[in-house]
């Protein structure tokens, strides 16, 4: 984004968040959509701007409200606080759509929370299993930045989505 003119980083920044699909209707009000995540990741040439707009992401999250920040909720091998809340579509019970919230006390993993989120929610429990979601960290140039912690965290938080999404699959 060095070499940018001026009215692309305006486009950049200024870009309203979408919705996908019916989560505008879930818990999933003020996610990105990973299309976009993607392809603002391809248009940053600089490491360093990769993570701030992780961390620009991570502030739009919404924030979870106290009472869903509970030990059930807290995601296992994170080296920051990650809580994780899952949402089940009852219309469907043998293949529900499944939405997720989350939070975290550190500024970058909120980000990549936010990420997580994106590729995750408004999907059926039976799609989320296929999803690579390292595959595409890598492919948007952001999971060669992680230190050990958080690329463990990362993995922690998708392990425990692809689990919730298991226990689902009637």
């Amino acid at each position: 984004m060095r070499n940018a003119h001026p009215s692309r980083l305006f486009l950049f920044f200024a870009r309203p968040i979408a919705y996908m699909g019916r989560m505008d209707q879930m818990k999933t009000t003020g996610l990105t959509p990973l299309s976009e995540i993607i392809d603002n990741c391809a248009f940053l040439d600089d490491w360093q701007d990769r993570m701030s707009y992780v961390i620009e992401l991570g502030r739009k999250l919404p924030v979870m409200p106290e009472g869903d920040r509970t030990a059930d909720n807290k995601v296992q091998g994170c080296a920051s606080q990650v809580w994780l809340v899952t949402h089940a579509d009852d219309d469907t019970v043998d293949d529900p759509l499944m939405t997720f919230e989350g939070e975290s006390d550190a500024h970058i993993v909120r980000g990549l929370v936010a990420i997580v989120l994106s590729i995750f929610s408004g999907k059926r429990a039976s799609d989320i299993a296929g999803i690579d979601a390292l595959d595409l960290f890598s492919r948007m140039g952001l999971i060669e930045y992680l230190t050990a912690q958080r690329a463990n965290g990362l993995r922690s938080m998708i392990k425990r989505i692809k689990d919730e999404a298991a226990r689902q699959v009637g």
